[in-house]
């Protein structure tokens, strides 16, 4: 729950405030453009997953401000070498459009993630929703804030008790095919009700600080950039987001950017029946 407040008196959330407004305002017209139907390029990474011209407008934008505003940081991004990555003990973590098949689908689901690294550990979160014209953002030992570009809103985020749920909402992918999920969900359903909820990349984690989905599973690999933002916000309010071995991520450490499969959750409560569910899937 998230409740009106005053502006944050922070520097750097401040400065962020009109860079990530005009990122997604960026994003919403490549988008608009898109669903019209007109001119727009998609190509084919080496990965196999695709990336649009968007994208690349995005990642331009972002790094060219945030050279601006921290000079002294360099920046880890999807559309970006990573060659040097592994000399930084400090880097912004950026995925310019997270969830290029959602935007490539016409689903409003996309996000812009950005991060602060610091020795490994996220240590500042923001998650902007460019069709919701909104931004989720914090300190990882802060309550966080959401932002209204349209409204220019200031909104906290509030430790209540949550109104008796006999449901577990449980947070899937569109793609979710793996019978893991099932598996997963059967689990729970043998004691608390499951309500499914589908939605696409990092939004899902904005529903979850919305109080819209109590556990995100996901059992197929994801990046560095995919989860940094959502770890950081859901640790800020007493969640988390841990490896299918049950351990927290470490960032820019590992020899690869790719990550395992994870398991998240909305607070400590959750936590036990996710980890719970997790063992009978895995072992």
């Amino acid at each position: 729950m998230f409740i009106k407040t005053q502006a944050p008196q922070d520097e750097q959330i401040l400065k962020l405030v009109p860079i990530l407004a005009q990122a997604t305002q960026i994003l919403l017209e490549e988008y608009q453009n898109y669903c019209a139907g007109r001119e727009f390029n998609i190509h084919e990474k080496d990965d196999h997953s695709p990336v649009t011209q968007a994208d690349l407008r995005v990642n331009a934008f972002l790094l060219q401000q945030l050279a601006i505003l921290t000079p002294h940081i360099p920046v880890l991004s999807e559309e970006n070498d990573h060659s040097e990555r592994h000399h930084w003990t400090e880097c912004w973590l950026l995925d310019p459009l997270d969830g290029t098949k959602e935007f490539i689908h016409e689903r409003d689901e996309f996000t812009i993630n950005l991060s602060l690294i610091q020795n490994h550990q996220t240590v500042f979160s923001l998650i902007a929703v460019p069709t919701e014209q909104v931004m989720y953002v914090g300190y990882l030992t802060e309550l966080p804030y959401k932002y209204s570009f349209s409204q220019q809103t200031w909104l906290r985020y509030s430790k209540f008790k949550d109104i008796a749920n006999d449901a577990i909402q449980v947070g899937l992918s569109h793609s979710s095919k793996n019978p893991k999920y099932q598996q997963y969900i059967d689990y729970i359903e043998q004691e608390t009700p499951v309500i499914k909820r589908e939605a696409g990349s990092a939004y899902k984690f904005c529903m979850m600080l919305e109080g819209e989905i109590d556990i995100y599973p996901r059992f197929h690999p994801t990046s560095e950039w995919d989860t940094s933002a959502g770890q950081g916000l859901l640790e800020s309010i007493g969640g988390g987001l841990v490896s299918l071995k049950a351990q927290a991520f470490t960032y820019n450490q590992r020899a690869t950017v790719l990550n395992d499969g994870f398991i998240a959750y909305r607070d400590q409560e959750n936590q036990k029946i996710a980890l719970a569910a997790l063992t009978n899937v895995t072992g």
